[in-house]
């Protein structure tokens, strides 16, 4: 039989778990479920152990997910722009800059001049790199099984769905109040 203390023992317990699992939680649990169990936070300690497992399973490799991700986009994508790939990884230009230098300086990738502007460097990977590329799909392939275990392709679709609702709704509500840390509220009755 579960226990109160049990039920709530870990944060991706949900709420409606600890209420099932101890009946008189509903009636002395407050609307909304602790913080530690609302879906945001769930959210966000799903995605920074996801990271984790990334950057543990790359550092076979000696590298994190940043420096992965932008080397397995130029192997995809052929050379681009530093600015490219920084906008499809969503990071800054600067940072983007130092992960290039990074991987560059490991003969992973190398600048080449942009033959349609030169005021522009285009970044291409390496032979070294290419091989470093096929190792991280193997990793990616591998991890994503397992993070996949004993979920269907209805829910992983499902699941996608409602993020890109949410990511949505967090540029709306980015758009809306995007100063504001808390909603204004009216304190009329």
């Amino acid at each position: 039989m579960n226990s109160p203390e049990r039920a709530s023992n870990t944060i991706t317990d949900d709420y409606d778990t600890i209420t099932d699992a101890w009946p008189g939680a509903a009636a002395l649990a407050p609307v909304e479920p602790p913080p530690w169990l609302r879906v945001e936070t769930t959210l966000m300690a799903t995605a920074r152990a996801i990271r984790q497992a990334f950057d543990h399973r790359l550092g076979a490799l000696d590298l994190n997910l940043t420096q992965a991700t932008m080397l397995a986009y130029v192997a995809d994508y052929g050379p681009v722009t530093q600015t490219q790939m920084a906008d499809r990884n969503g990071i800054g230009r600067a940072a983007t800059g130092s992960t290039i230098d990074r991987l560059q300086a490991r003969g992973l990738v190398e600048r080449q001049p942009d033959p349609n502007d030169r005021r522009v460097w285009l970044v291409a990977i390496t032979t070294a790199g290419r091989a470093v590329a096929n190792d991280i799909a193997t990793i990616d392939r591998v991890l994503r099984s397992e993070l996949r275990n004993g979920i269907t392709k209805n829910e992983r679709s499902a699941l996608a769905s409602v993020m890109n609702r949410m990511q949505e709704n967090v540029a709306t509500a980015l758009s809306v109040h995007p100063l504001s840390p808390i909603p204004p509220y009216s304190t009329s009755k």
